[in-house]
């Protein structure tokens, strides 16, 4: 077999993967890197079939790309399926808002949504001689692992999350041959996911008491529910805006991708959902607000932040990972972001927290040990090498981008 990777090899984001068996090419995810303007993977060529991992758009944004030049089915979970077609729709409004051109249009979403192919998992797709069968891959509801078997076994994992939490349960090792194996983590461990949760509610605790605004920029997809899972354990007035409205209800209409439904509408039911300015207005006055963006890019959270940036009582509070170039990396490096075009300083407090939905080093250590492949290839990831070094015995490559390799 033969692969090589578009995108997302040696860096997080625009994953693109081609395996190639004979005459059969496939390609897994396809995605973009968000920033100002996008960054894109390498051109997909001719390929039999496309296997979607998760919905994000650092797998998905290039989908329509795809679709438009090549009559090909794309395979996902029906969540993904949902989840992805929002956040396309979502990134052509982000292209026309902010005046760069989208790699495809409308016509192309349409086409590429026609191509969707749901499968649910334990499914099994036969293309030309391999046999995909699709796997949970923790993460995120609908989050895919895909075990492709011919003369040997591979296994893609997408984004892995390996620890069971409040919204899904944690992947399982595949015995196979070859590991394509995420690397986002190497080198980093995650603190305790409990003491993180208490964390977290020690602080919105703290700004509550001193008379402030807890705000919780937020991704849409899978971190606002786990957001929301854990301030359920507490009780203050909660608000949430911006997209992950849209993606609570996907996942409560796919029930079977999710730890548990009925978890999620109970904390659902005693959060308050901003609709409109006078909402806003009130949840300005409320303890907690929920929002996107995650990195402070864009969205709802601009207005909130706007409104509490110079009062010490109150506090921004991230939750996720902040990429290079973004808002929220200004904040953390700098204590300033760009609002509406100007640089301003963030003098309310603000604090990160790990709610990461990817496995720490020795988890991915643990999983590739159980999987107990001939050989690892590290992607998705920028200090594979350390990874690397932590695996014995076993052949470990690190591919780059465009570059072709054979087993």
């Amino acid at each position: 077999m033969d692969f090589q990777f578009l995108g997302g090899a040696s860096e997080v984001g625009r994953l693109g993967m081609i395996l190639k068996k004979g005459p059969t090419s496939l390609l897994f995810d396809y995605g973009l890197l968000p920033r100002d303007p996008p960054q894109y993977p390498l051109p997909a060529p001719p390929v039999d079939g496309m296997f979607i991992s998760h919905a994000h758009l650092d797998h998905t944004g290039m989908i329509p790309w795809v679709t438009r030049r090549q009559d090909v089915d794309v395979v996902l979970t029906p969540p993904t399926a949902d989840v992805a077609d929002l956040l396309l729709q979502d990134s052509l409004k982000i292209a026309d808002a902010e005046g760069f051109d989208a790699p495809f249009d409308d016509g192309d979403l349409r086409t590429a949504r026609r191509r969707f192919r749901t499968i649910d998992f334990g499914d099994n797709v036969d293309m030309g001689e391999l046999e995909v069968t699709a796997h949970p891959a923790g993460h995120i509801p609908g989050a895919t692992m895909y075990e492709v078997n011919g003369a040997e076994t591979s296994l893609f994992t997408g984004d892995l999350h390996t620890l069971t939490t409040d919204l899904v349960w944690g992947a399982k090792p595949v015995a196979c041959d070859t590991l394509f194996i995420e690397s986002t983590y190497a080198g980093r461990q995650h603190p305790e996911r409990l003491k993180s949760e208490h964390a977290f509610l020690r602080k919105i605790e703290q700004v509550v008491n001193r008379g402030g605004l807890a705000l919780v920029p937020s991704f849409a997809v899978g971190r606002t529910q786990d957001v929301i899972l854990t301030l359920a354990k507490a009780r203050h007035e909660v608000w949430l805006d911006g997209m992950g409205k849209k993606v609570n209800s996907i996942y409560v209409e796919n029930p079977e991708y999710i730890k548990s439904v009925k978890a999620l509408r109970k904390a659902m039911h005693h959060v308050s959902v901003v609709r409109g300015p006078r909402d806003s207005e009130m949840a300005v006055q409320g303890e907690v607000i929920v929002t996107t963006s995650g990195m402070l890019d864009g969205g709802p959270v601009l207005r909130y932040l706007e409104k509490i940036r110079e009062d010490p009582r109150s506090a921004v509070l991230l939750t996720g990972y902040q990429v290079e170039g973004t808002n929220g990396r200004r904040l953390v490096e700098e204590g300033v972001i760009d609002m509406y075009g100007v640089t301003v300083d963030i003098k309310c407090e603000w604090q990160k927290f790990d709610f990461s939905a990817h496995a720490g080093h020795d988890e991915l250590v643990r999983f590739i040990e159980a999987c107990d492949p001939q050989r690892v290839v590290l992607m998705h990831g920028e200090n594979r090498q350390i990874l690397a070094d932590a695996l014995e015995g076993r052949e470990v490559v690190l591919p780059q981008e465009g570059k072709w390799y054979a087993f």
